[in-house]
């Protein structure tokens, strides 16, 4: 086991090629830059998006737009890489993983053809971004739920759409490190959050959905919030900086090669108390209404970090205040450029 401490070992060169997908959006953006600011010289980033809509744009990184669910862009983007991650996903918060399935399904093209075109180039690492998805529903019924453990997952009866799709990955991940000898690695993250990721447009997850209402409500004077079901349901959080130092691990673990492993945080929380929690950093209370019609995911779902301790001797640490004052204060920006007529992020 290592320490919280314990350097990673990466056997990596800084001029080796490393591929993150998804690098237009929010968590892979964030990859990106750490790697980057870790001096690593070669890193090749790929988005369907087009550039000017991708959420960070580092110096001195290769940036091409092409869309991985076709096979000949998921070629190229492989060639000559040493590392590949993938974290090239349609996926949102809640109300559009339950309203846009076929669009979350459709991601499994992305890993098919990236994993196989990744083992082709003679890659040697290959990271899945998966997610708590994947587990069992049945035992997430409860807002005071038990923390879930990897084997959870199985008997397997994931989130329609975006759940079957991370499940079904993650079995290409551990075929192909079976059969074909190529190293995989896969994370199931809970939930991350952070400053440079979607904060309005239907994409958003609920601390940057909290934040922007917030954040409405004293600009309007409506101080008033409708919450998405009853605002028992509970969940974990994990900010963005303990996520991508978390993928590092993961992947440059030997002891995790082809595993699946819960990356995220274990402080549950119910969707009340978060909102209560933003109301304190903003300074303002609320008058509260609920819509139970709205997509609400499970009552309950949190990371037991059993696991990843025993392996790392490391799990996500940063307190959700502390992130959600980071993350508020972010999007508080955010909200005043747009406001001004300035271009922000969205996806």
């Amino acid at each position: 086991m290592t320490s919280q401490n314990t350097p990673i070992d990466r056997k990596l060169n800084r001029d080796d090629l490393i591929l993150i997908t998804g690098a237009g959006g929010f968590i892979a953006g964030s990859l990106v830059r750490y790697f980057h600011d870790l001096g690593y010289t070669r890193i090749r980033a790929v988005d369907r998006k087009p550039l000017p809509d991708w959420y960070q744009r580092v110096d001195g990184v290769e940036c091409l737009c092409m869309d991985l669910s076709e096979k000949e862009h998921a070629i190229r983007a492989a060639e000559g890489a040493v590392e590949v991650y993938n974290l090239a996903a349609d996926m949102g918060g809640m109300g559009f993983i339950e309203h846009f399935r076929v669009e979350c399904l459709r991601s499994i093209l992305v890993n098919t053809h990236l994993i196989d075109a990744a083992w082709r180039a003679g890659a040697k690492r290959y990271f899945f971004s998966s997610s708590a998805c994947a587990y069992n529903t049945g035992l997430q019924k409860d807002p005071n739920v038990r923390a879930l453990k990897e084997s959870d997952a199985y008997p397997a009866m994931s989130e329609r759409g975006y759940g079957w799709e991370k499940l079904i990955s993650e079995m290409f991940c551990q075929e192909y490190w079976a059969e074909r000898g190529l190293e995989t690695h896969i994370a199931r993250f809970h939930n991350i959050y952070g400053p440079n990721g979607t904060w309005f447009g239907g994409r958003e997850k609920a601390p940057a959905a909290m934040c922007r209402k917030v954040l409405e409500a004293v600009d309007s004077g409506n101080l008033a919030i409708e919450i998405w079901g009853d605002g028992t349901q509970t969940r974990s959080f994990c900010f963005i900086e303990d996520c991508v130092l978390g993928i590092d691990r993961i992947m440059h673990c030997d002891d995790l090669i082809a595993t699946p492993i819960n990356l995220g945080s274990s402080e549950l929380i119910s969707i009340n108390d978060l909102v209560t929690m933003v109301e304190e950093i903003a300074g303002v209370k609320l008058a509260r209404s609920y819509d139970l019609g709205a997509p609400k995911g499970v009552a309950g779902r949190n990371s037991d970090n059993t696991m990843i301790q025993r392996i790392l001797g490391w799990e996500p640490k940063t307190p959700l205040r502390t992130g959600m004052e980071k993350t508020y204060a972010w999007i508080a920006t955010q909200f005043a450029d747009r406001k001004a007529g300035k271009r922000v992020v969205k996806d």
